[in-house]
């Protein structure tokens, strides 16, 4: 499987897997975010998870900052959109799919 398609399969996942997770507590709570964040940090291992994500977004932004623009990968705020909608799960595999498709375009143009 070339790298574009497996980037695309990994958004794909990266957004049904978390979700798949998240929707039952939206049906029964809604958008609670109160009781959401409680909830994340309820148990040690739990806060050791959200804390980890929040770090690895933090890490997903300045890594599509700098490396998006010295690859000049166009629309960036797409990852962090992503990322803030769904997580690092969607974000990370959506920059590496952005950052592949206009390599190919690139090399592409320079033939």
């Amino acid at each position: 499987m070339k790298p574009k398609a497996l980037y695309l399969c990994l958004c794909v996942a990266g957004t049904v897997v978390p979700y798949w997770q998240l929707l039952p507590f939206l049906r029964e709570n809604g958008l609670n975010l109160p009781l959401m964040i409680a909830q994340l940090f309820a148990t040690p291992v739990s806060a050791f998870f959200g804390a980890d994500v929040i770090v690895s977004s933090l890490v997903l932004w300045v890594f599509v900052a700098v490396d998006g623009r010295r690859s000049r990968v166009p629309h960036l705020w797409a990852p962090v959109a992503a990322n803030l909608a769904v997580g690092v799960s969607l974000g990370l595999p959506l920059f590496l799919y952005l950052r592949e498709r206009h390599a190919i375009l690139a090399a592409k143009a320079n033939t």
